[in-house]
This record gives structure tokens, sequence and C-alpha cells, in this order.
């Protein structure tokens, strides 16, 4: 596929980017080359592959669930304007 300087000015404008008249013939060839490539992948036949989670087929690692940090929250809520029962009091906004 190749674009045409009307096509890279359109991008440009969806994109909201500011080009150089003088950069545009490089970003037509550069943005054609990419979808040529993005072609040659969708005509890869691809029915015969099983669709994958993960690229590695290992487990996540996780950190064990322990406290890090103290709890703080009377301090918080010290400064708050309202507070009831440890919550925090707002004024209705929607009725």
């Amino acid at each position: 596929m190749s674009l045409q300087k009307e096509d890279v000015e359109n991008i440009a404008h969806l994109a909201r980017l500011g080009i150089r008249e003088e950069d545009i013939p490089d970003y037509a060839r550069e943005l054609s080359r990419i979808l040529d490539l993005v072609e040659q992948l969708a005509a890869a036949d691809t029915e015969a592959v099983t669709p994958m989670a993960h690229p590695l087929a290992m487990p996540q690692r996780l950190r064990e669930d322990v406290v890090s940090e103290e709890n703080r929250r009377e301090q918080f809520q010290a400064i708050a304007p309202q507070v009831e029962k440890g919550l925090y009091l707002v004024h209705k906004v929607i009725e």
C-alpha cells in the first residue's frame, strides 16, 4: 500500500500532529512500509494455531500478602470536615 501526500496530511490532522511539508514524503514512505508489514502479517495462515493467553507458560510470581504500612486512618480523618464511625461524610451531589 502506498500512501499519498493527502493521506499523510489527513493522518496528521486526525492525530493532531503538526508536520513540516518537507517531511511528508519520508512519513509517507515509512507509514507505507508499516502498512505493508501489517498486510504480510494478515496474510499469514493462523488457522491451526492455538491462541495463547501468555507467551510464557509459567506461573505468575506473587508477593506475600503482608501489611507493609501502618494504619493511619485516625490521623487522616482528624483533618476531614466530617467523619462518622470511621467513614468520611460528604454532601449529597445527586438527587
